[in-house]
């Protein structure tokens, strides 16, 4: 494969990765972003999703409550609101099962690319989430066969694998802050 193509192969996934979320315990895409990947208006994707209820059971596919959309708003400002811009419903959101069956009721050419596109990027982040889960386990086992004597390794490792949130800091000038 060439570097250009292997790029941007790479660059897709990166930009689909970052419209993954996670809602009630599960990785999901919304129905605008899905939409706009598989080059259709979101009205027609939801509308094929409607003509077809039998694919789509409440595993696959369900409506984001007031509290979800709002907290999607603030997190990541993906639910865009002004005059001319709010959605009449809530959003429809998309498990990875889900997204696959899409690919069944949006059956054009540049919906299968993509969806092949979507399809790897929930397997690279599965094979991301379990190999630091064997990580992990690999790094407790170590320190019960060695009893501790190395905690302090262990414990850097740790935190070098899941770092602590850090507080972030006010950049410019406080009045009144007299260092």
């Amino acid at each position: 494969m060439r570097k250009e193509a292997k790029a941007l192969k790479t660059s897709g996934i990166e930009k689909i990765e970052n419209l993954i979320h996670v809602i009630r315990g599960h990785r999901i895409m919304l129905d605008n972003d899905l939409a706009q990947l598989y080059g259709v208006p979101t009205k027609y994707l939801n509308q094929q999703v409607r003509r077809n209820p039998e694919r789509f059971p409440a595993d696959f596919m369900f409506q984001l409550n007031i509290k979800e959309r709002d907290s999607l708003r603030l997190q990541f400002a993906t639910l865009r609101m002004g005059h001319g811009r709010h959605r009449k419903y809530l959003p429809l959101v998309f498990t990875e099962q889900g997204v696959s069956m899409l690919s069944s009721v949006l059956n054009s050419p540049k919906a299968i690319r993509t969806n092949i596109q979507i399809m790897r990027t929930f397997v690279r982040l599965r094979q991301m989430m379990a190999a630091n889960a064997d990580l992990a386990r690999k790094i407790d086992a170590l320190e019960k066969k060695y009893d501790g004597q190395f905690t302090m390794v262990f414990e850097a490792i740790r935190q070098l694998v899941n770092p602590p949130d850090r507080k972030h800091r006010r950049i410019g000038f406080t009045a009144g802050h007299h260092e």
